[in-house]
């Protein structure tokens, strides 16, 4: 017979700690390499420490609001959850009114903060189908409940963000959703039909949008198509190829050098592989594995379903991200704005991976850890 042997934890993960300051020190040494050029030859600033700095209030306001919610009981979370929705679907609602910067509506611009709601909309929609799963878990094998009901909710959110236009988030909220479903108890064959379901429609919005259909073609064949769109993706590829096994070293990267649009946010993983080599790139590669295996044992021990459905979704959250933006620079999947969790400037994007990973460390405080003995 098995015997679990209980111990509530009253600590937070300080593995996990560890890793997030790991991630954020390294972040801002290559933001800031990636950056100073762009920085100097500004208009207005005139400074290679211009997006250091703004960088290292989000850094200080991000680790505020982990703070924040490290101390605050998840499970009154849950009071917030409509609410929080709500104002997540007005503010997106809002964004498509705001004026186009660099084509597409996804920024409110205030005078002192461009906030992103599609960011917010990250940990409102994992809070609200962990609440969802949980409140209904007897239910959520069935077809109404399981798929249609929350994904009719997520799948609203979805759809506002891609009118910004945006594919790169409601691709990877979509992936989030369905492992956070599944993990809840949602059948396989639900979660198939679900993803048949979302196929026509992502290729519905690459069809009839010219920009990403030149996207498509250069990302099948880029260098032949580098006048055509493939320029980003060429020079990427040939930066993440030219650090060899330990790159240049910090600070010697050619592709910051105005060779690619604002390497310092979408773009920043091939300036660590040309300075860093492939060293530093696998680097991130395994800070980020580990991340995902912390999250993973946080999601297990987790006191409640609730629990281990938040720090499921809010883990995965954060390691997809960063594999999706991986898996752009090195040419895996069509380029797309998604930026590097911890290292893409960016206040919006900070504020929320620093929330999130509160909240994971929150769940850790009360985790449940079992030793099984025979």
């Amino acid at each position: 017979m098995i015997t679990p042997a209980r111990r509530r934890h009253s600590q937070p993960d300080f593995v996990l700690i560890g890793i997030v300051a790991i991630l954020l020190v390294f972040g801002l040494a290559m933001m800031w390499s990636a950056s100073s050029v762009m920085a100097e030859l500004g208009q207005r600033t005139h400074s290679h420490l211009y997006f250091l700095k703004r960088q290292l209030v989000w850094i200080g306001l991000g680790c505020a609001a982990m703070l924040f919610f490290s101390r605050y009981d998840y499970n009154r979370l849950r009071e917030w959850v409509w609410p929080a929705l709500f104002l997540t679907m007005l503010l997106l609602v809002g964004v498509l009114f705001a004026p186009k910067i660099g084509g597409s509506r996804r920024w409110i611009p205030l005078d002192f903060f461009s906030p992103q709601p599609a960011e917010f909309a990250k940990i409102v929609l994992v809070l609200f189908l962990a609440d969802y799963v949980d409140r209904r878990k007897s239910r959520v094998g069935t077809f109404l409940h399981g798929l249609v009901l929350p994904m009719a909710v997520v799948g609203s959110a979805l759809l506002l963000i891609a009118l910004e236009p945006d594919i790169g988030i409601p691709a990877l909220l979509f992936s989030v959703s369905m492992l956070v479903l599944f993990i809840g108890g949602i059948r396989l064959k639900h979660v198939l039909l679900a993803g048949l379901a979302f196929l026509p429609v992502f290729i519905y919005e690459i069809r009839h949008s010219p920009y990403r259909m030149r996207r498509m073609a250069t990302f099948l064949d880029p260098f032949n198509k580098i006048n055509e769109g493939g320029y980003q993706l060429v020079q990427s590829l040939l930066a993440v190829g030219s650090g060899g096994w330990f790159g240049k070293g910090l600070g010697q990267s050619q592709l910051k050098l105005l060779y690619l649009p604002a390497p310092h946010t979408d773009f920043i993983f091939p300036v660590v592989c040309e300075e860093l080599g492939l060293a530093g790139g696998l680097a991130i590669v395994w800070l980020f594995s580990w991340f995902l295996l912390r999250g993973a044992r946080i999601a297990r021990s987790a006191p409640n379903l609730f629990g281990t459905l938040l720090a499921s979704g809010l883990s995965f959250l954060v390691v997809l991200q960063a594999f999706f933006n991986i898996a752009m620079s090195i040419g895996l999947i069509p380029t797309k704005g998604i930026s590097l969790p911890f290292f893409s400037y960016g206040g919006s994007s900070m504020l929320v991976t620093l929330a999130a990973t509160g909240i994971l460390l929150n769940v850790s405080k009360q985790a449940d850890f079992s030793e099984r003995r025979a």
